[in-house]
């Protein structure tokens, strides 16, 4: 976590909260950031276990949909980092083989959600992490880093968390939103349905001689899909998928290989490419967590559920996580009641895991329909493709889930206060 609004956990003994958070990235600091705009009198803590810097260094972007836009206007944040944002005004997906001359486009996406609103942006991760732990820094909110959770202990009334300094804290409710691979979900022996994919996704920057307009493009290849996210200016970020022993040999090579292999998927449309960030690549797998809660415990974003990157929904996911536990602990508080007790947990994750459950089904069943060379699967996919472009209503229905906006959407994610 950045340096500005933190202090070192060591030295400090052990102290009451309402909520503990472990992990400080933006689902994190969203959820704490919201419960103190929304009850000034919680005792909230965030702490995280990377150094400062880790997140200053972070050259990654991700695409937010519109939905956590308006959380992140509802939390005070969004005009700050508005002009950083890059809006995506409309999408278009392909889907060939990389020897093709041309690539079809099957199906195409454009509109607001609501006029002047479009359905997602694109916005480097520091930005937002900054702009999100100075507005909790100044709410209020106590920030640890590093500090990482060595282990904890469950009261009936409260659970007690040991930092690797030897500090405590004593909380009612403790937030695992630590990633996927969750230290807390472990230490509360939750288990997970987990799979490995035997994919990559490399992630990098790119800029190129023309505009994008905006424009998002996802190329549906054998190896998996190649999306191109617009960043401002004449930059696009990469999330580029293959398998994983050619990910780690693209990304262990020299930039002219790198680049060679890379205008092959990109394409010449936007001209001369060239790297302009730091290529990394990330293992792909499916992490479901059979349970989203423990006693006095609830995991949110990553910890949660880690799914594919092909729909583009496992960050706004965590957002809906946040958004529907702050809503509930906001209404139990309000009522002078125990904000980690099990019916505060048991709402918090029927509401929640169904419809994270059935995200993760849809990516599996996509990555698997898409990631593949057969000209059977090939032909049905592709039309199946043709018949969504076709039918308007179809399409508004699936702008409406990349918004984040399908189903029980919580208070935050419409733009409501609580």
């Amino acid at each position: 976590m950045p340096t500005a609004g933190t202090k070192p956990a060591n030295g400090a003994g052990t102290r009451d909260l309402d909520v503990f958070i472990a992990g400080g990235g933006y689902v994190g600091l969203s959820l704490a950031l919201a419960l103190k705009k929304a009850a000034p009198g919680l005792a909230v803590a965030v702490a995280d276990a990377r150094p400062p810097e880790a997140f200053e260094k972070d050259e990654r972007a991700s695409a937010f949909a519109a939905a956590a836009c308006r959380l992140f206007g509802t939390l005070g944040v969004w005009r700050e980092i508005r002009g950083e944002a890059q809006p995506i005004t409309d999408m278009i997906v392909t889907d060939s083989r990389l020897r093709d001359m041309v690539r079809p486009v099957y199906l195409t996406f454009e509109g607001d959600l609501e006029p002047g609103e479009p359905f997602a942006h694109m916005l480097h991760n520091r930005v937002l992490v900054k702009a999100l732990l100075g507005a909790a820094a100044k709410a209020g909110v106590e920030l640890l880093a590093p500090a990482p959770v060595d282990d904890f202990s469950t009261g009936d009334e409260q659970v007690t968390i040991r930092l690797k300094d030897g500090s405590e804290r004593r909380a009612r409710l403790l937030v695992a939103a630590d990633g996927v691979r969750s230290r807390l979900r472990d230490l509360a022996n939750i288990r997970t349905v987990k799979w490995d994919y035997g994919q990559s996704g490399i992630v990098t920057t790119v800029a190129h001689e023309r505009p994008h307009h905006g424009r998002a493009e996802e190329h549906f290849l054998p190896s998996g899909p190649f999306a191109i996210l617009p960043l401002k200016g004449d930059r696009s970020s990469l999330v580029w998928t293959e398998k994983r022993g050619e990910a780690e040999r693209l990304v262990a090579g020299d930039d002219f290989t790198f680049e060679l292999e890379l205008e092959r998927r990109f394409g010449r449309h936007l001209g001369k490419l060239r790297l302009d960030g730091p290529r990394q690549a990330y293992p792909l797998g499916l992490t479901l967590a059979r349970s989203f809660i423990a006693p006095r415990m609830a995991l949110a974003g990553d910890a949660a559920h880690g799914i594919h990157p092909i729909s583009g929904q496992g960050l706004n996911l965590g957002f809906r996580d946040i958004a529907a536990l702050a809503e509930i602990v906001v209404e139990t508080h309000r009522l002078g009641l125990d904000v980690g007790s099990m019916e505060v947990l048991e709402r918090y994750q029927s509401w929640r895991r169904f419809d994270t459950w059935q995200m993760g089904v849809v990516t599996d069943v996509l990555n698997r329909l898409f990631s593949n060379d057969n000209d059977l699967v090939r032909a049905i996919r592709d039309v199946g493709l043709g018949v969504v472009d076709r039918l308007p209503g179809l399409k508004k229905m699936f702008i409406g889930e990349a918004a984040g906006m399908a189903g029980d959407v919580p208070r935050l994610l419409r733009g409501e206060a609580l």
